[in-house]
């Protein structure tokens, strides 16, 4: 590619990174907030406790200000696939469009139509209508999620489409197949439940934050005691869906994981890496040099190996394996076969192109016979058609210091979270919460460490998928629009000041709804 193109490439990487980054500074509290809100509500209804009320009043109104500003950031982002991505678009717009059409057309539309009635029906219509506009707002919230993770699921791991070789783009062709995607599912529950944690935290901190100042102390009290018993049960099941997402990576992208674990040479009973730093001299996938200056496995023999085959004598291939081939995998039948080289990918790849091309002559000059040959070569080497568009076998790492750390990071504050909503509750049920200042401010200080964690764990499911815009059938590089490097550093550039500033102004406005307290909404 020319430096012109790679400029552009760069950049249009950069600014879907920035609109996505900050949308998800957004949507996982409104996710997790959501629910906690409709769970007092629910209380309120059943107890007639307006303690209650004023509490799904206070957390109400914060989760207003989150959702309005996320909605504007996540139509920019619906927006760049067209602009920046429209080869992308063109390509498999007819699949990856459905589940947002459906978002937009459902979803959006359900929220839009409670939420008014969430905010200004308190004293207009009944306490249960009240309580169902609640739930059915946060449950448009959650199918907008839905949507939008199937989408990426496809991209992660595509099927229920056939490829057509008269227009050159993907088609759907089982749409079922594309929502109960084991990816997808997954994807969806682990991405909602890092939401569902995120709320918690958030809940957790500024009520721990009131008992540090010593204000609203039965508030706090009732507000923490919800919050960490969500955030336990989110935790949790956040940890199981954990455990899915890796089983899924291993199968369908193994060099995610490779990276993921920093593994260059793959193993049998392969250990999961606890903490390690990895080795900056190590330039080639297939030296010598040992990838990292130091390494401390966790102590359970073949975990790796049996979270990602459900064996813990299975082997796990490195990056020089999955790029030199040779190690065995099962076909769709479940049969064992030799996993193919990059170079057999890339040949494959080729085949797929030049019989496409081949194809496309041959119609044009109503050649049927020729067609239906050409065609035929298309459809057996068609799922790796993406390989013809990379260059050599490095094109096939991604980033792996950028994916081990993330990953790792990740992990380590999912095990923080579930210590700490398991103390807090601990200790609320002990009474002693109230005057423990030092985990009161630990619960402050862990509502930043919440979206770390959620930066982190899409930084290794969208970094760790590259060069894949899709995987093995489409890379970034032919996916990016045909346009000027310029105009995509303008936008850029406007968008961040853009996002920046809606992020100081929602900050100032719950900083400033925050410090009036849940008295302001009684």
């Amino acid at each position: 590619m020319e430096l012109l193109d790679a400029s552009l490439l760069g950049w249009s990487r950069a600014q879907f990174a920035l609109t996505a980054m900050y949308h998800w500074l957004f949507v996982p509290l409104t996710l997790g907030l959501g629910v906690i809100m409709s769970i007092m509500e629910t209380l309120y209804y059943r107890t007639g406790n307006e303690e209650w009320k004023k509490a799904t009043k206070f957390w109400m109104t914060l989760f207003g200000v989150n959702f309005a500003i996320g909605v504007a950031t996540g139509i920019i982002l619906e927006f760049e696939f067209g602009t920046n991505w429209s080869n992308y678009s063109w390509f498999v717009g007819d699949i990856f469009g459905a589940p947002l059409a459906i978002e937009g057309i459902m979803a959006f539309f359900m929220e839009a139509t409670f939420i008014s009635i969430m905010f200004f029906g308190w004293n207009k219509v009944g306490k249960g209508f009240h309580l169902a506009s609640t739930w059915l707002t946060v449950i448009g919230a959650t199918l907008s999620a839905l949507w939008i993770l199937v989408a990426n699921a496809w991209m992660q791991y595509p099927v229920g489409m056939e490829f057509n070789p008269d227009m050159s783009r993907n088609e759907m062709i089982d749409f079922w197949s594309i929502l109960f995607s084991p990816v997808a599912m997954n994807k969806f529950s682990h991405t909602v439940l890092s939401g569902w944690v995120q709320g918690a935290l958030f809940v957790i901190g500024i009520s721990g934050w009131f008992l540090i100042k010593k204000r609203n102390i039965q508030f706090s009290l009732k507000s923490m005691k919800v919050g960490a018993v969500f955030g336990l049960i989110a935790i949790v099941l956040l940890i199981y869906t954990g455990d899915g997402s890796a089983f899924h990576v291993s199968q369908k992208q193994p060099m995610k994981l490779a990276a993921m674990e920093g593994l260059y040479k793959g193993k049998e009973k392969a250990n999961i890496i606890a903490v390690g730093m990895l080795n900056g001299d190590k330039k080639a996938y297939n030296d010598s040099i040992d990838p990292f200056i130091f390494k401390i496995d966790v102590p359970i023999p073949g975990l790796l190996s049996f979270l990602g085959y459900r064996d813990i004598n299975a082997f796990v291939p490195g990056i020089q394996d999955i790029i030199d081939g040779g190690y065995m995998v099962k076909d769709a039948s479940g049969n064992g076969k030799p996993a193919l080289s990059f170079v057999e990918k890339q040949t494959s790849g080729m085949k797929a192109k030049d019989a496409l091309a081949g194809y496309q002559q041959a119609m044009a000059v109503k050649d049927t016979a020729t067609a239906e040959v050409h065609k035929a070569v298309l459809k057996d080497n068609y799922s790796n058609f993406g390989y013809a568009y990379l260059e050599k076998p490095e094109d096939l790492i991604p980033n792996v210091p950028m994916v081990f750390y993330s990953f790792h990071i990740m992990v380590g504050l999912g095990m923080f979270f579930l210590l700490l909503f398991a103390v807090v509750l601990f200790f609320v049920y002990k009474k002693k919460i109230e005057n423990m200042k030092w985990l009161n401010w630990v619960a402050v200080w862990s509502i930043p460490l919440g979206y770390v964690a959620g930066q982190v764990g899409w930084i290794v499911a969208e970094v760790g998928r590259q060069p894949w815009a899709i995987q093995d059938v489409l890379p970034v590089q032919a996916a990016v629009s045909d346009i000027s490097s310029g105009s995509v550093i303008i936008t850029f550039s406007l968008f961040a000041v853009l996002f920046t500033a809606l992020l100081v102004a929602e900050l100032r406005i719950m900083f400033k709804q925050i410090k009036k307290g849940p008295e302001a909404e009684h």
